[in-house]
């Protein structure tokens, strides 16, 4: 299996592990989408909260990009990026694109 192959599934089965991270009971549905073709991934909560409170909103949004993990957008409390690293995943291979352009050079990982 080709690295971006590799990446794509660590991703995807991260999410998918994320998603189930719920209540059973609750209203509020995790789903996964995933833009294999564009290489987008996401997961993303839909519902209602009470009867009259929607909620929508991404979670996670990781893409893949020039053969590097662009991690756009991280809500949750454990690091997807530290979980791909702990999956062997180099940080030299990981964007923190949340972070400015001019920011990331301070962190561990990769400026893009």
């Amino acid at each position: 299996m080709d690295k971006i192959d590799h990446y794509r599934q660590l991703i995807r089965e991260l999410l998918i592990e994320r998603s189930k991270l719920r209540s059973p009971n609750s209203p509020i549905e995790s789903q996964t989408v995933f833009d294999t073709e564009n290489d987008h991934y996401q997961l993303v909560k839909v519902g209602w909260r009470d009867s009259s409170t929607r909620i929508y909103g991404c979670v996670l949004h990781v893409d893949i990009k020039d053969g590097k993990i662009w991690i756009q957008y991280d809500g949750t409390e454990n690091a997807i990026a530290d979980q791909l690293v702990e999956r062997g995943v180099p940080k030299s291979d990981i964007v923190l694109a949340y972070h400015a352009p001019h920011v990331r050079q301070y962190t561990e990982f990769a400026v893009g």
